[in-house]
């Protein structure tokens, strides 16, 4: 088992160091290298898009992740040619991953100032195949929780044929940057008495009540980590 990179001496509190390509051309004001800030964008999420090339031309695929310490790991199928491929040879596939979440629309009187606030990650790096039995599971277990805290052991796992037809590969965060806009619309001085509604219709992820499957047995009862939900 290939085991997460350990921490450096106050690695946990210190930020990523900026980079080429994690410092943004446009509105560096709302970059942030904090390692907190970073992950907790990355554990809210539950689908990332990865960036690669195949064939000489720019491929984004949407897939589910989980970050395990400074590593992300990333699901697909073997089915994959780019997730089945990466890491086959050394030195692995070159990505770019990025998670966003929309916290507001941002309503401006002018449709040039219009926005929305978010918090976003990217993460620039090389993409491994996950070959190591071990890591392969600790992996999948840590992509259930991801989506649901408490469901990886409330679960059969995945038996030797899942997991062939099951690829994971891992991505380091090395360089990573955060990029986050909140607040209000930026309106010109001169439009401010325009007759224009102005301001932000947040926007929030919430959970509806668990629905149980037509084949679920009455005596099953709703576990308490989907409760709390």
């Amino acid at each position: 088992m290939s085991e997460t990179p350990p921490a450096s001496p106050g690695q946990q509190d210190a930020p990523y160091a900026p980079t080429a390509r994690t410092v943004p051309t446009r509105a560096r004001e709302r970059a942030s290298y904090d390692r907190e800030l970073v992950h907790s964008v990355l554990d809210e999420g539950y689908v990332c898009h990865l960036g690669f090339v195949r064939d000489g031309a720019p491929v984004v695929l949407p897939t589910l992740y989980a970050r395990v310490g400074e590593r992300l790991y990333i699901h697909g199928s073997t089915g994959s040619r780019p997730l089945r491929t990466a890491g086959a040879t050394d030195p692995g596939m070159a990505v770019c991953l990025t998670i966003t979440h929309v916290d507001g629309l941002v309503l401006a009187r002018s449709a040039f100032h219009h926005s929305i606030n978010y918090r976003s990650v990217v993460v620039h790096g090389t993409a491994r195949r996950v070959t190591g039995a071990d890591e392969r599971r600790t992996a999948l277990d840590a992509i259930v929780e991801q989506a649901v805290p408490g469901r990886s052991q409330d679960s059969r796992p995945a038996d030797a044929k899942e997991l062939a037809a099951t690829a994971v590969v891992r991505l380091d965060l090395d360089e990573v940057s955060a990029k986050v806009r909140t607040g209000g619309p930026s309106d010109e001085p001169e439009d401010l008495a325009l007759p224009y509604w102005s301001g932000v219709v947040p926007l929030s992820r919430g959970y509806g009540a668990p629905v149980p499957s037509d084949d679920l047995d009455p005596g099953i009862a709703l576990p308490g980590y989907l409760a709390r939900l």
